[in-house]
């Protein structure tokens, strides 16, 4: 019984390395084929779906430092993907604008790995969800992750937005 156990135990932990050295692999090959970062998609993707936004609400949107948004942007400028725009009633804000370029790059990107798997699990029953849900729990719990934030996709960013939107009116 021990050895079935133990095998079981290894199938596991060699599943999650897949996991993680396919999101590496996805990673790579956006690199390779786009000239993108994973950030960097991001921002496309977010640009094409939401309209024009300031660096702030991106920053917000895709849990991104600043900072780091700066440099994203920066890098997405350079390769005229992007462009700023002066905020007319405040011109110390820009607003980040997708080019012709970026638009027609954004459009061609694969699916995000999140995107697969959130399609995937939405035609499992509620049962099987609920599962996965509960082995994934304890597996962060096992490896201590609980304090470790996840990078939220569009649902989380719409969500935000909106109501943004409605503080706004």
């Amino acid at each position: 019984m021990a050895d079935t156990a133990d095998m079981t135990i290894k199938e596991i932990v060699g599943s999650i390395r897949r996991i993680v050295r396919s999101i590496s692999l996805d990673s790579q090959k956006m690199v390779k084929r786009f000239g993108l970062t994973g950030p960097q998609s991001l921002v496309l993707r977010s640009l094409a779906s939401h309209g024009t936004l300031s660096s702030a609400d991106l920053s917000r949107m895709l849990y991104v430092t600043p900072s780091n948004m700066t440099g994203v942007i920066d890098r997405l400028e350079k390769h005229g993907l992007i462009t700023r725009i002066k905020k007319e009633n405040d011109r110390r804000i820009s607003l980040i604008e997708l080019t012709e370029k970026g638009s027609h790059l954004s459009q061609t990107l694969p699916d995000p790995i999140e995107e697969k798997l959130i399609s995937g699990l939405a035609y499992l029953k509620p049962t099987e969800i609920f599962g996965i849900y509960s082995a994934f729990k304890k597996i962060v719990d096992l490896i201590d992750a609980t304090e470790i934030t996840d990078t939220p996709i569009d649902d989380d960013a719409k969500t935000w937005r909106d109501s943004k939107n409605e503080g706004e009116q």
